[in-house]
This record gives C-alpha cells, sequence and structure tokens, in this order.
C-alpha cells in the first residue's frame, strides 16, 4: 500500500498568545500522534524549561555555525535571541508518513511557507491586545519595556495572518486545542492527499 506522507503542522503567532501551553495541552492528549520538533534557540532557558525537552539550548556561535552549515529549516532573531527548527528530522519524519508539529514564531513560519508551501499553517490569535499584554505582564519574565516592545510587535504580526491557512482564537486553551485537532483531521481528508492512493488502487489489475 502507498505510504502517505506526513503533514508539516506549524503553530505560530504573537509572542505571549500561549503557543507553548496550548501545544502542552494537544500533547497531553492519548489520540495525538504528532512528532514534536523541538526547537533551538539561543536565549536563557526559563525556570522549569529543560534542555532537549521544552527547546535545544545553544550558545550564539554554536547556532551561527549551524546557519552557516544550513542545518536549520528556518531561523530568526527575536528580541535578542536566534530561534530555529533543525532541518533532517524534520524532513525525515515526514517521509517517514509521520505528522511533524511545529511552534515557532512568526518570522520563521514564512520562512518555512516559502520552502515548505504544502505545510499546514495555523496562527493562534489573542481574544485582543488587552489580554495578550496582561498575559505577558503575569507571565513574570520580562520587563515592562521589554513587554511594550511584544505588544507592538504583536501588532506588526496580526497583519501578517494572511500567510496562514487556519486562525484558532486562544480564549480558551482546551478549545484552542480541539480546534487545532479538527484542522489536522480535516487536512489528512484533502483530496489532493488521498487521490494519488485511489490512482494507484485502481491501477491495479
Amino acid at each position: 500500500m502507498m505510504k502517505e506522507k506526513g503533514l508539516l503542522i506549524v503553530l505560530s503567532g504573537p509572542s505571549g498568545v500561549g503557543k507553548g501551553t496550548v501545544r502542552k495541552e494537544l500533547f497531553s492528549q492519548p489520540d495525538i500522534t504528532f512528532e514534536y520538533s523541538i526547537s533551538m534557540t539561543t536565549r536563557v532557558p526559563r525556570e522549569g524549561e529543560v534542555d532537549g525537552v521544552d527547546y535545544f539550548f545553544k550558545s550564539r556561535e554554536e547556532f551561527e555555525k549551524l546557519i552557516e552549515q544550513d542545518r536549520l529549516l528556518e531561523y530568526a532573531e527575536f528580541v535578542g535571541n536566534y530561534y530555529g527548527t533543525p532541518v533532517d528530522y524534520v524532513r525525515d519524519t515526514i517521509n517517514d508518513g509521520r505528522d511533524v508539529f511545529l511552534e515557532i514564531e512568526v518570522q520563521g513560519a514564512r520562512q518555512i511557507r516559502d520552502k515548505f508551501p504544502e505545510g499546514l499553517f495555523i496562527f493562534l490569535a489573542p481574544p485582543s491586545l488587552s489580554e495578550l499584554e496582561n498575559r505577558l505582564i503575569h507571565r513574570g519574565t520580562e520587563s515592562s519595556h521589554v513587554i511594550a516592545n511584544r505588544v507592538e510587535t504583536a501588532k506588526k504580526e496580526l497583519e501578517m495572518m494572511n500567510l496562514y491557512d487556519y486562525v484558532v482564537e486562544n480564549d480558551q486553551v482546551k478549545k484552542a486545542s480541539e480546534r487545532i485537532k479538527a484542522i489536522v483531521v480535516a487536512e489528512h481528508l484533502r483530496r489532493e492527499r488521498v487521490e494519488a492512493r485511489y490512482k494507484k488502487m485502481l491501477e491495479v489489475k
């Protein structure tokens, strides 16, 4: 039987919108079979974050070497730190028929759209900008100056929504994760993805 390629699922949205929280909720569910592609970053780990689980934490020098070697599917510099996605793992997993889930910043999603136009691009949106600002303040990990910069960046990122296939509002984490699951199921049933399998079946004598 012909093996169907996996989907590249890209979840993106403004900083502070809750991408990590929604991803954790999604992956806590027993019926989820996505492979989570861990991003690399040069930022300092937040309390409770584990290297190789939440991110691959690299020095600036290590990261720039990987850029030179073209071993990143995408990378971006955001608020003074690099973020990127290792390329080999993503390609191998999709070709093996498994879905790869990426949780990345908006700049990175734009680069992937150019390289993987067949990917599934989901924009996680805040209920409002004031709610986004409140979430950043309550997170308590950044100064008021950094928070103000992030809110300004979020306004620009909301204008880039047209790069995405779907928009999911993160009003409640559980609801947002259920909407993402429904989108992925629908994408697997797209005619373009399944018709090759049926054509092959019709050719069998």
